[in-house]
């Protein structure tokens, strides 16, 4: 009940200044709002980063070409012509680890389809290209290992070709040209979305790997290897595999660095999940700076009350109030301007990351301990920077404080 009292009692004075009391609690209001917007933005960043990744497939590897080097000028991975067709194949029937593969090429260029074009890129790759991308069909169907073996001229569109060539009618079974080459739609591709560099993944025309290597590009090597490992568990164990087998067919030595690179889904996330959260940390950080202000606005205003209200003090003394009674009174007054801005804080942090969701199209994520974090800094900093104006109004002499004109 004494606390109840003393509470009560901490919201009357606050009330008698009701303008400098919100001025006060105004930093923490904007410190808390900050953070929780902060928080919300880098969250929303690094789940879509992970959505992104997530979009790759399932337990994905990519091998990529080695690094040229010529006269100490290194041309960076991809550069080297070193994986074919009989390294994929050998991958799929040598290394116990790995579910799927897909041999891969890739080659750009302008899709004509009567009256209309588009601008994409060709990618090559075989029947199990689907299963380790994880991505579905909404139309037709996909290629099979026929289609591969005889280097059929049939392709799958992604959304964003399909309704930019046909936007009126089917693409199944219509015919485009690439490169002056003629091949039959026979699917559409669900919509993927961005990945995680900011390309359009539904920009995208899949082929065959043996024409687009036979037809459009005229070349015998591969630009890439994708692999489906058979768990999240086996990806260590799958990538182990591949660089022995793929050193072995390279006839490499002990001694020789690999001829070819591969990058692992999990590497690729870890490295992103990574980025994100030092960038929410520095942007909590950069706005944590506001409550710091705002809890020296408390101890401002708090210390200018105990100068108001040293007459009281010495009157309170005077009848009984013992130092702790005073020391509790203060303390409590600095808790609740700092708790009511905390809470006011959150509340427009949630509207704010709201706002900015809406007008800048960011993806923006509240969980429970951003608000369990703000609040909790707005307790500690009723605390700290409280406490002293409390304890220099329960040290003032209460003869001295009743003389205070």
């Amino acid at each position: 009940m004494k606390i109840l009292n003393i509470i009560l009692s901490a919201f009357r004075a606050l009330q008698r200044n009701k303008m400098r009391s919100f001025l006060t609690m105004l930093g923490i209001i904007i410190g808390v709002a900050a953070v929780i917007a902060m928080l919300a933005i880098g969250q929303g960043a690094e789940i879509s980063v992970k959505n992104q990744i997530a979009a790759l497939g399932s337990n994905v590897l990519i091998i990529f070409p080695g690094s040229q080097q010529q006269g100490g000028v290194r041309g960076g991975a991809g550069t080297m012509t070193t994986l074919t067709e009989e390294d994929a194949l050998a991958i799929g029937k040598e290394c116990p680890a790995v579910a799927y593969v897909s041999p891969g090429a890739r080659a750009g260029g302008q899709v004509i389809a009567g009256d209309m074009n588009w601008a994409t890129s060709i990618e090559g790759g075989s029947a199990d290209y689907l299963n380790i991308r994880q991505w579905m069909l909404i139309d037709g169907e996909f290629f099979s290992d026929a289609d591969v073996k005889a280097a059929a001229k049939v392709c799958v569109l992604g959304k964003t070709v399909a309704d930019n060539l046909f936007p009126d009618t089917s693409p199944i079974d219509q015919t485009i040209r690439i490169r002056n080459v003629p091949f039959k739609v026979i699917g559409v591709l669900a919509k993927k979305g961005q990945n995680a560099m900011g390309q359009d993944q539904d920009d995208i025309v899949i082929a065959p790997y043996t024409t687009v290597l036979k037809r459009l590009m005229h070349f015998p090597f591969l630009r890439q290897i994708l692999v489906s490992a058979v768990s999240p568990g086996t990806m260590t164990l799958a990538q182990s595999q591949i660089s022995e087998l793929l050193r072995i067919r390279h006839k490499l030595s002990p001694n020789d660095s690999d001829d070819f690179t591969i990058r692992n889904q999990t590497d690729i996330a870890t490295m992103a999940t990574a980025t994100t959260e030092i960038l929410t940390l520095l942007l909590a950080s950069i706005a944590s700076v506001s409550l710091i202000v705002g809890g020296i606005g408390i101890m401002n205003i708090m210390l200018v009350s105990v100068t108001e209200r040293t007459r009281e003090i010495g009157i309170r003394m005077s009848i009984g109030a013992r130092g702790r009674d005073i020391l509790t009174q203060f303390l409590i007054e600095a808790l609740v301007l700092s708790l009511l801005g905390g809470i006011l804080g959150i509340l427009l942090g949630v509207i704010g990351s709201s706002i900015i969701s809406d007008l800048a199209n960011w993806p923006t994520v509240i969980t429970p301990f951003s608000i369990l974090l703000s609040f909790g800094f707005s307790f500690v900093i009723g605390i700290f920077f409280g406490y002293y104006p409390a304890r220099k109004a329960a040290m003032l002499n209460p003869i001295d404080a009743l003389r205070y004109e």
